[in-house]
């Protein structure tokens, strides 16, 4: 089930301000462990559902 947050609703509810949640969607700040596992709880996913990264081709 995804909730349907504004970045607004989703700041308030982890204790950031709206543009780190934007810094984050563009993956522009890396949020400490702390920030992460509220993400996790907040919107019920995994930390590898929120913050996996993709392989690029160029590391294989």
């Amino acid at each position: 089930m995804d909730k349907q947050l504004t970045q607004e609703e989703l700041a308030e509810k982890v204790g950031v301000t709206r543009q780190t949640i934007g810094l984050l969607e563009k993956e522009k700040y890396n949020p400490t462990i702390a920030l992460g596992l509220k993400l996790c709880k907040v919107l019920n996913k995994s930390l590898d559902q929120l913050f996996w990264l993709e392989e690029d081709e160029n590391e294989k």
